[in-house]
């Protein structure tokens, strides 16, 4: 066994020599899992641990080597070198004294204390310092949060200890955690007059001045902290923090990454670095990052949380709800995971459990905006208007410029001259200070109240300025979609060969799906159909994208397994919307993309697709802000109108390919026609005559689209004119739409299966 670990130990050598640091200290931690006091072994990596400065993590290994073999001269060198390196001068003096004794090479001793001697003379004309015994007290009262007890000890050893800023420096940790920041900052900077060459201090300083909203201070701070101590990892993370806050992105994500590279188990800066490239919209790599900071600290509850909220725009909402369900087994009281999970809860359909989550988050914070409007817009959906609106009103009492409730608030509720809810709008459009998404969200507020005012020209100018900013926010390029266009009709043969229409499936749950442009009317026809007894309306599913967008891009392996794959992992999460009925309908409209793969893969499925006027659809993309950004063509009137000749263009090719299969339905004829396109469309589903059907705002279940006010009205006529109320404004931008050529889609066919 001996020889073994002597084998391990010269590998280790041998690794450290070659600077294969990674490789020497997995050797070295084999030996000390072995044999814990083994003195070479436990020198060897203080050495390297010192290499990567991380003196402080060296001292005890020295330590141990020493109490193993004290006759080595090299251990008693290197242990005060590791108290030098932390500037730990008078434990460095006491050891050099005890080496002396030892008969350690008297030269090299007075080297070292000659070396200490001006830093133990400052020291000594501070004053005398606290006892370790004061200081391990004062640490533990503040770690057990009794903070009015370490209050009181760190104001007792400023006045016993004046001249040291121990105590300047503790009170500063204390009254940032007690939220008496103002008080915080006085103690810091009191510290850092005693010691001005202590990094720590000047990054806690900062980071008591961002959350006081100096943030030009903060960031000065936390660089001095940097110059001070260029390896100090902390303050490179707080840096990135202050950066992200002053809306220097870029250089946060610089700041964070070098923290991350000088200490690579750094959770919290894989964290913030997570959070970062959230906001940047960088979805994938922000997982990523979170993940890494769960791997490293898997207690982590904020890291849960966030995770699940990325997983969420994922539209991975299954893998969204266990995160946020960790993160509240961690930290039961945890109000941003209890809001998370109703996010999370309201996709997946289950709007009461939603509900519940909020109400939750509420009654641990009653001031959480962010819950309240989350509460509003689940109220919304099932309908609930008043109780929506008085959490919109609650979300803008407690937070005036909170500007995405007032577009809500605006979108559910009637304007008329007398309302004191544009003003402040106009207000908050007013103020210079606000975000671009905070001026986006105000302007479609404020668009929305200048339409029901009759100020159409005002009105179209708060629709062009929101739809550029959003456009700008989400950095959209109308060719990424173009080139969608041409792989989705380059792949199609492809999938057409490995068609399962041949196959019989078990009858188990069939899907319905309903397709179309955006505002088109899946919504409405999805409430019709889902008002039949033998039917569940799902809303929009994210399901066919998420496992099929790979195989219409041609990025994936296309055969019968894949399509067979694909349909198994749809129907498993359609079966879970349900509710034990056979039929479910998804109204994705955008699967209109993915019809091709619908028909190949579910030869059982109906497809319904809804075509409506085309200026009217795209007034009403252009009108509307989304909430999903996966609609950036919505946001400028050139995109919106390429973009619906790409659909126009892509139906034509389903419809010339799979006539068989898509039910056109004219949401005009449907308005003007009810009964008899309802009857029509209920017989094409094979279904019998249901008279709820002919009522559909009837329907009591959640809408989670921008259609939801809508179809809880009966249904009207004339929805489709409503955009020549801009016709003056648009400057002819939807007349190639008008033109027999130009915009026409393919003619309907009712065609039975």
């Amino acid at each position: 066994m001996e020889l073994t670990v002597e084998k391990v130990l010269q590998q280790g050598v041998a690794a450290h020599k070659e600077g294969k640091l990674q490789d020497a200290e997995r050797l070295y931690r084999t030996v000390l899992k072995s044999q814990p006091k083994h003195p070479d072994a436990n020198h060897n990596l203080g050495i390297l641990v010192v290499s990567l400065n991380k003196a402080n993590e060296a001292l005890p290994l020295f330590k141990t080597a020493l109490e193993s073999n004290p006759n080595i001269d090299q251990f008693w060198l290197s242990y005060i070198y590791a108290h030098i390196k932390e500037k730990q001068f008078y434990n460095a003096k006491q050891v050099i004294e005890q080496a002396k004794t030892r008969g350690v090479a008297r030269d090299k001793l007075d080297n070292l204390e000659a070396q200490i001697a001006p830093e133990i003379q400052i020291e000594s004309a501070k004053s005398v310092s606290p006892t370790q015994q004061q200081i391990s007290s004062l640490l533990e009262l503040y770690q057990s949060e009794q903070l009015d007890d370490a209050e009181k000890l760190a104001v007792s050893l400023t006045k016993e200890f004046p001249k040291n800023p121990f105590g300047w420096k503790a009170l500063g940790v204390i009254f940032k955690a007690m939220g008496r920041k103002s008080e915080a900052v006085d103690a810091n900077q009191t510290a850092i007059a005693l010691a001005p060459q202590d990094a720590e201090t000047y990054s806690n300083l900062g980071v008591t001045l961002q959350e006081l909203a100096r943030l030009e201070e903060a960031e000065a701070n936390c660089r001095q902290a940097i110059v001070l101590k260029p390896d100090y990892a902390e303050a490179h993370s707080n840096l990135g923090n202050i950066l992200r806050d002053l809306g220097r992105l870029d250089e946060a994500e610089v700041s964070y990454n070098q923290a991350i590279t000088l200490k690579p188990d750094f959770a919290e800066a894989n964290y913030n670095l997570g959070n970062m490239l959230q906001e940047l919209g960088r979805i994938d790599e922000a997982e990523l990052s979170y993940n890494r900071a769960i791997a490293l600290k898997p207690d982590y509850a904020e890291a849960h949380s966030n995770l699940g909220a990325t997983l969420k725009e994922l539209r991975r909402f299954d893998e969204a709800e266990v995160s946020c369900n960790i993160a509240i087994d961690l930290k039961p009281e945890f109000i941003e995971a209890h809001s998370n999970l109703g996010a999370t809860l309201r996709r997946l359909g289950r709007i009461d459990e939603a509900e519940v989550s909020y109400n939750r988050a509420i009654a641990l914070k009653p001031d959480y905006t962010e819950a309240h409007y989350n509460l509003g817009v689940t109220l919304q959906e099932l309908g609930r208007l008043n109780e929506a609106e008085a959490n919109f009103k609650k979300v803008i009492a407690l937070k005036p410029d909170y500007a995405e409730a007032h577009r809500m608030l605006a979108l559910i509720k009637k304007f008329d001259a007398q309302d004191e809810h544009y003003l402040k709008m106009l207000e908050l459009y007013l103020n210079n200070n606000i975000s671009d998404e905070q001026r986006c969200h105000v302007n479609f507020g404020l668009a929305k109240a200048c339409d029901d005012l009759g100020d159409f020209k005002q009105a179209f100018a708060h629709y062009k300025e929101g739809n550029a900013l959003r456009k700008k926010l989400l950095n959209y390029n109308i060719r990424q979609d173009t080139e969608l266009f041409r792989q989705i009709k380059f792949n199609y043969p492809q999938i057409e060969q490995n068609s399962l229409a041949s196959e019989k499936f078990p009858k188990d749950v069939a899907p319905i799906f309903i397709v179309g442009m955006p505002r088109s009317g899946t919504t409405l026809v999805e409430q019709i159909i889902s008002s039949h007894s033998l039917v569940t309306g799902a809303g929009e599913l994210p399901y066919a994208a998420q496992f099929g967008s790979a195989i219409t891009k041609g990025l994936t392996k296309v055969d019968r397994e894949a399509l067979l794959n694909f349909r198994h992992k749809y129907l498993t999460k359609l079966k879970s919307h349900s509710h034990g009925k056979l039929l479910v309908t998804d109204k994705m409209p955008q699967n209109f993309r993915l019809i091709g793969l619908l028909a190949a893969a579910f030869p059982e499925a109906k497809i319904i697709h809804v075509k409506r006027n085309p200026a009217a659809v795209c007034w009403g993309n252009y009108k509307q802000n989304f909430a999903s950004k996966n609609l950036g063509y919505c946001y400028a009137l050139d995109d919106i109108v390429r973009y619906h000749n790409l659909y126009v263009n892509l139906m034509a090719f389903w419809t010339n390919t799979l006539n068989k299969r898509i039910y056109d339905l004219d949401y005009e004829a449907l308005t003007i026609n009810q009964e008899e396109e309802t009857r029509q469309l209920i017989d094409h589903l094979d279904l019998d005559w249901d008279e709820n059907c002919l009522s559909p705002q009837n329907n009591t279940r959640s809408v989670a689209t921008a259609s939801n006010l809508q179809v809880r009205e009966k249904l009207y006529q004339g929805s489709s004119q409503q955009w020549k109320k801009y016709q003056p404004f648009l400057n002819g931008a939807f007349d190639v739409l008008l033109s027999p050529k130009g915009g026409s889609q393919p003619p309907r066919k009712n065609i039975c299966t």
